[in-house]
C-alpha cells in the first residue's frame, strides 16, 4: 500500500460525504421557505410595492398639482449653485423631501388613522382585561418582611438590652 493511500485511508469517517452533509441542509431549508411567516412576508412586500405604487401616483398626480395650484411652484428642480464647477442641485432634493412628507402625510391620514379608529371601535364592545395582583410565594413575603425590619432600623424577635 503506498504512502497516499494511507493517508488517504487514516482520513475516513474524519470528512462527511457531501449527500450527508448536503440532504439536511436542503430539508432544513424546504422547511424554511414552507413556513406560514416566509409565505406571509413574501406576500407583504408584492402588496406593499403595488401599494407604493397607487400612493405615488396619488401623490403625484393629485396632491403635486393641489400644492402647485396653491403655491404655484410645483416643481423645484431648476434650483441649482455651483462651487468650482460642481453643481449642486438642492431643487431636487426639496422635491424629495416633499414628495416624501406628502407620502407620509397620505398614508397615516388614509391609512394609518382609519385603522386605528376602526380598532379603538372594535374594541369599545369589549371588556378590558383585569390586572390581577401577582401572588407571592412564602419564601417571597418573608424576604419582603426582612428588608422591611432592615430598613426601619430596628430588629425583632430579640429582648431589648438590659440597662445595667
Amino acid at each position: 500500500m503506498s504512502g497516499w493511500e494511507r493517508a488517504a485511508g487514516r482520513g475516513r469517517g474524519v470528512v462527511e460525504t457531501p449527500t450527508r452533509l448536503i440532504g439536511p441542509g436542503l430539508r432544513g431549508f424546504k422547511q424554511f421557505l414552507m413556513r406560514g411567516n416566509i409565505v406571509d412576508l413574501a406576500i407583504a412586500v408584492v402588496i406593499g410595492t403595488a401599494f407604493t405604487a397607487v400612493v405615488t401616483s396619488l401623490v403625484k398626480n393629485l396632491f403635486t398639482p393641489l400644492i402647485a395650484a396653491i403655491g404655484g411652484e410645483p416643481n423645484f428642480d431648476g434650483l441649482t449653485f455651483k462651487i468650482n464647477g460642481s453643481v449642486f442641485r438642492y431643487g431636487t432634493f426639496i422635491n424629495d423631501v416633499l414628495a416624501f412628507l406628502i407620502v407620509a402625510a397620505t398614508i397615516y391620514f388614509l391609512v394609518v388613522l382609519p385603522i386605528a379608529k376602526a380598532n379603538e371601535l372594535r374594541r369599545r364592545g369589549e371588556p378590558q382585561p383585569v390586572e390581577e395582583e401577582p401572588v407571592i410565594s412564602d419564601e417571597a413575603r418573608l424576604l419582603i418582611e426582612i428588608r422591611d425590619l432592615l430598613a426601619s432600623g430596628r430588629p425583632t424577635g430579640m429582648a431589648p438590652p438590659q440597662q445595667r
